[in-house]
């Protein structure tokens, strides 16, 4: 009797019996290994005379922050994660109008915004006009994960973040050679067309969408001016039941026209397919140059219109697909 008892203890030493939640279990039954992911620097008139170098350092660019994605995504990451860190890459780039790359307002200051929302359960969050964090999609992240709100606004918002621990930055962290100058032509002769933000958009393993954007807004904008880019619906927008969507472009013209929900309602009420409701936003609702949009589906379908002359984009998926582009 004793060596059965032994026996048993030692087969439960060796080879311990792994206890799982449901949740768990729901997970990894619905894993589908398939994914999705979509990015986005910024829409606006983007020359075709381009120097080759500005081109290769764009798509260089382009193509680490969908690598970081699509490695999250294929390792069993959440959309969620992939989302933050492909944008978190884009707010250290100088190249992109979010984190160190915003642009400078009216005043020479720089004031961010941020938004990511789950297509789970719907939970979003958004920050707007901060000036003082380096990674404004992680602090709309701890909003959505932390909070009992959607969106918090300057000093608030920093507030916030100091309260979480995240670290501040002085505003000339932000500060750039080149958006420096890009502001003082801009106060030269108005410049037209120019618009700037970044985004991601992805499909897990799991079926769980998600969509993030952050951005430095509009060059010369007013301080205190908010676009679409952190208001849920307008910039940004997930529903499992549908598709991710992120925004970029004249965010006016994207928060009159409700632009990131239209896509998921043409889709759930008016039974569009993906690239037909996204079509139908950009090309027939929007003025030409106003921008354009990057869009998933449940089913990993993908979309990027865009009505200005070009959009900095790319985008991988499970089966192979890896590309990034910037006109049509």
């Amino acid at each position: 009797m004793k060596s059965i008892i032994n026996y048993v203890f030692l087969f439960i030493v060796l080879f311990p019996i792994q206890i799982f939640t449901q949740t768990q279990i729901d997970t990894i039954r619905n894993r589908t290994n398939k994914y999705t992911i979509v990015i986005h620097g910024g829409a606006g008139t983007i020359s075709k005379s381009l120097p080759d170098s500005v081109k290769k350092s764009y798509l260089e660019s382009l193509s680490h922050a969908l690598q970081i994605g699509k490695d999250i995504l294929a390792n069993g990451g959440t959309s969620l994660d992939a989302v933050e860190k492909v944008i978190n890459y884009f707010e250290t780039d100088p190249k992109f109008n979010a984190g160190i790359g915003a642009v400078y307002t009216s005043e020479g200051t720089h004031e961010m915004d941020a938004a990511i929302m789950d297509g789970r359960d719907l939970s979003c969050g958004a920050v707007a006009g901060v000036q003082h964090v380096p990674h404004p999609i992680s602090l709309a992240r701890i909003v959505m994960e932390k909070s009992p709100h959607v969106l918090l606004a300057y000093d608030g918002a920093e507030r916030f973040a100091q309260k979480m621990g995240l670290k501040l930055v002085p505003p000339e962290y932000f500060d750039t050679p080149e958006r420096y100058k890009q502001w003082q032509d801009y106060k030269k002769k108005l410049e037209e067309g120019k618009h700037g933000t970044v985004g991601c958009v992805a499909l897990d393993e799991y079926g769980n969408l998600a969509a993030g954007t952050s951005t430095g807004g509009m060059t010369n904008k007013m301080p205190g001016r908010i676009g679409d880019s952190p208001l849920i619906g307008d910039g940004t927008y997930a529903n499992n039941k549908t598709c991710a969507v992120s925004c970029t472009g004249w965010g006016e013209k994207f928060i009159k026209h409700i632009v990131a929900f239209n896509v998921s309602a043409l889709m759930e009420y008016k039974k569009m397919s993906l690239k037909q409701a996204a079509d139908d936003i950009i090309y027939k609702q929007l003025q030409p140059n106003d921008g354009g949009l990057i869009a998933v589906d449940k089913k990993g379908n993908y979309a990027m219109p865009f009505n200005t002359t070009g959009m900095f984009r790319g985008v991988a998926t499970s089966s192979g697909k890896f590309e990034v582009m910037i006109w049509k």
